[in-house]
């Protein structure tokens, strides 16, 4: 048996049955999805069938979330239109006629926000470490990205969190396809629908082996994760970065990991 932990998959089927492929995948392995299995893609129905009727564990994402709001709202509401413009649209047309059934949408109910598995601790987005974990929920562990980014010291003494929600190459300095790892936190969105990257990543937990599978070249890839990782430092936090720049007419980059 083997634990594997999947990127965003944003409804890419064919990159997901290509790279289970390539892992050689079993059915007695421990998969584990991040979250975002939904959206932007256009086989989201299908991504959600097969994790559903392989009984595999997938956390709740902020896409996920977004269907639900949008689902527990009226039709034509300001929700609905959020959701269909942030890829919902493409999720729809994935179920055809019949539309979204009401078992996958419980099934997306029932979803845990995040999992620790002892030496690692998956979530889909992060979590704020100025606040309890039992006083956090969907809007931290769905989508927070800068207070979590920007922590200076690990969360957990003993085990890595391991995230998606923020594809990789939108911190300056990280080529498309590469993971990065900050302060005790270790992002494997690696932008799976993005014409930019379109690299779909699954981490062997037990060999620290990376998988790949572009979505638009089908190129297939392997590296030990050191080797497609890019290490940064904490992101400074907007208000600080406003400071910074009042205190100083001297321009200054705003990132304190883009090489100089």
């Amino acid at each position: 048996m083997t634990r594997f932990v999947f990127g965003d998959i944003h409804g890419q089927f064919d990159g997901l049955m290509k790279l289970l492929d390539f892992i050689k995948y079993r059915t007695s392995d421990k998969l584990f999805f991040l979250g975002d299995l939904i959206d932007r893609g256009d086989r989201s129905a299908d991504v959600v069938r097969w994790v559903m009727e392989n009984g595999h564990i997938s956390l709740r994402g902020n896409h996920e979330q977004m269907c639900l709001d949008a689902f527990e709202s009226r039709e034509g509401s300001l929700i609905w239109k959020g959701w269909l413009l942030n890829g919902g649209t493409n999720t729809l047309e994935s179920y055809g006629k019949e539309g979204l059934p009401l078992e996958h949408l419980k099934w997306m109910q029932q979803l845990p926000l995040y999992l620790d598995l002892g030496d690692s601790w998956l979530v889909h987005a992060g979590l704020n470490p100025n606040i309890p974990l039992e006083l956090q929920g969907a809007a931290e562990f769905c989508w927070i990205r800068e207070e979590f980014h920007s922590s200076t010291e690990p969360f957990f003494d003993n085990k890595i969190i391991i995230t998606g929600h923020t594809i990789t190459f939108v911190f300056p300095g990280v080529k498309p396809g590469n993971l990065v790892l900050g302060k005790g936190w270790l992002d494997i969105d690696t932008g799976a629908y993005h014409p930019k990257s379109g690299w779909l990543s699954a981490l062997d937990l037990d060999s620290a082996m990376v998988y790949q599978c572009n979505t638009f070249t089908n190129e297939l890839r392997s590296n030990p994760l050191a080797e497609i990782t890019t290490v940064i430092e904490p992101m400074p936090m907007r208000s600080q970065r406003r400071s910074d720049l009042k205190r100083s007419n001297v321009p200054k980059r705003l990132w304190s990991w883009v090489s100089r």
